[in-house]
């Protein structure tokens, strides 16, 4: 199975379990709503490809941790695109959840969300391994990794530094640009690196710098197609960190210098990645999105990551 078939069917059972019978059905639609038909489904991939080149010893811990972090990163585009925050009517070219289902729906599909996103990863070690005589040792293997796995997932997500705390950095009077950034960005993209060897039995540390850096290269994309692109083509309304008065890269350093600082944080990425069979998959995934990040006139605009020789 290919790993965009495993985290879709990872979410298909999650959001199907919150759909059952006798539950507010409104919630249960938003929830789908919020999650189907999924974005690029980044994150979730990262992790996969990151417990891939760790050995991926135990699929179904690394299918769950993928889907708990794309379940929070749909929650947070719920809250986000609120009223109170963002006030987007489209997102991936369809009504916001708040715009179809009202905004009470909305905070609670997104509370759903997070809550579901815990639930997720915990019962994967629970969960029955497919195989014979080594399902007993995967099972203990993903126990045993559960309780980092959890800490990474909340401490990404959370208070100080995760992306809650990116979305409160708009509420503040300033903020650095790369403070927010990271928090914003860079955080659910660092727990997607850091989960994916975890959950192989990996070294989290080793593959940290590389989501980091990858997690800033998204948000400074964001904001050059916050400026350059158009709304259909992006799905979403465009202009808006100018109207709302949020960090954006461009303002602050220009179009050229933010073109720049995109193209050496997908370098810096691609450098962080660790020598190994899966490296050379990893540094050719970053290539790829270095083209699909950027709006199609400034693409010509960037220089993908140069692939380093793995060893």
């Amino acid at each position: 199975m290919s790993i965009p078939q495993r985290i879709e069917r990872a979410l298909e059972a999650a959001i199907a379990g919150c759909e059952a019978r006798g539950g507010p059905p409104r919630l249960g639609a938003a929830m789908r709503h919020a999650v189907f038909p999924g974005g690029a489904r980044v994150r979730p991939q990262l992790c996969l490809a990151v417990a891939a080149a760790c050995g991926d010893d135990v699929p179904p811990l690394a299918d769950a941790a993928a889907a708990a972090i794309e379940l929070l990163h749909c929650a947070s585009l719920v809250h986000d695109d609120l009223p109170c925050f963002d006030d987007a009517p489209m997102r991936r070219g369809l009504p916001s959840v708040h715009a179809r289902y009202g905004e009470r729906i909305a905070v609670l599909a997104g509370d759903g969300l997070i809550v579901l996103a815990f639930d997720l990863l915990a019962a994967a070690a629970d969960a029955p391994v497919p195989g014979t005589g080594t399902g007993t040792a995967r099972t203990a293997a993903a126990c045993r990794r559960l309780p980092a796995l959890l800490r990474v997932l909340a401490a990404r997500v959370g208070v100080p530094f995760g992306i809650v705390a990116g979305q409160a950095w708009e509420c503040e009077d300033w903020v650095a640009l790369p403070d927010y950034q990271r928090a914003k960005t860079g955080s659910l993209f660092a727990a997607a690196a850091e989960m994916g060897a975890l959950a192989a039995g990996g070294q989290p540390s080793r593959w940290r710098e590389f989501g980091e850096h990858l997690g800033e290269a998204y948000q400074v994309a964001d904001d050059i197609r916050d400026v350059a692109a158009d709304a259909q083509w992006l799905g979403k309304p465009v202009g808006r960190d100018h109207k709302l008065g949020r960090p954006n890269a461009v303002a602050e350093m220009g179009m050229t210098a933010a073109l720049a600082h995109f193209d050496a944080l997908l370098q810096r990425s691609a450098e962080a990645v660790p020598a190994g069979p899966g490296a050379t998959g990893l540094r050719a995934l970053l290539h790829a999105e270095a083209e699909r990040l950027l709006p199609p006139a400034l693409v010509g605009r960037c220089r993908a990551p140069q692939a380093r020789s793995a060893a």
